[in-house]
């Protein structure tokens, strides 16, 4: 389906990568503009390599920082990871007002939901509620608005119908929540294509022609 080895000449790929310009990092790098990504080890790539459509080079102007993750056989034994590093970290950089655009991504919720324990998984969304009152905050004194964001389920469900453990990604409804926005709008449903264009418009920078969706507000 996919392409593993360009030298594989025998076989038809149903999928060929795409090159993705634009991407939201590209784009606001292009507009002269200073991000931050941050996140740890087990999330590092997804705010990195993945955020920036596959692309493992920072754009200009993008600082990046991984937090490493504790060294356990599996996260329900530290539930709460290393989020208070993170936190401790982010807040630091939010303080400093040299960026204008911060990605995060706190690990806690979908590694320890997939050990499928749910009094792990519990303490993981109580780690991380903490945490991210105290980024938000942090934000809010240094005038950033925020976009707390999920791109699937995970802890949401820990248990299936018949009573066992549920480890995998869930299909339901993720929130959106802005926060600090000096308009204060009414967001409405979307899709995943609509985070970057309502990030951009958060910075007023106008969206790139490669970007489908629309803001949420």
């Amino acid at each position: 389906f996919t392409s593993y080895d360009e030298t594989f000449e025998f076989a038809h790929v149903a999928y060929p990568p795409q090159e993705l310009k634009n991407t939201l990092g590209e784009w606001v790098s292009k507009q002269g503009k200073k991000q931050f990504r941050i996140a740890e080890t087990e999330k590092y790539p997804h705010v990195t390599y993945f955020f920036n459509g596959g692309n493992e080079v920072p754009n200009k102007g993008e600082d990046r920082l991984v937090i490493p993750s504790p060294k356990v056989a599996t996260y329900d034994l530290q539930p709460e990871m290393n989020a208070d590093q993170v936190t401790n970290a982010l807040c630091e950089r939010l303080e400093s007002g040299i960026y204008d655009l911060v990605i995060l991504n706190f690990a806690n919720p979908d590694m320890v939901g997939h050990t499928g324990i749910m009094e792990a998984a519990i303490k993981a969304i109580e780690t991380i509620d903490a945490e991210l009152k105290k980024v938000i905050e942090t934000a809010n004194t240094n005038g950033y608005t925020s976009l707390i964001i999920a791109d699937h389920g995970n802890a949401d469900q820990m248990i299936k119908p018949d009573g066992s453990p549920h480890t995998a990604h869930t299909t339901a409804l993720v929130p959106a929540i802005l926060v600090n926005h000096p308009e204060s709008p009414k967001l409405h449903p979307g899709i995943l294509a609509d985070v970057a264009p309502t990030l951009l418009k958060c910075l007023k920078i106008d969206q790139p022609e490669e970007m489908s969706g629309s803001p949420l507000f």
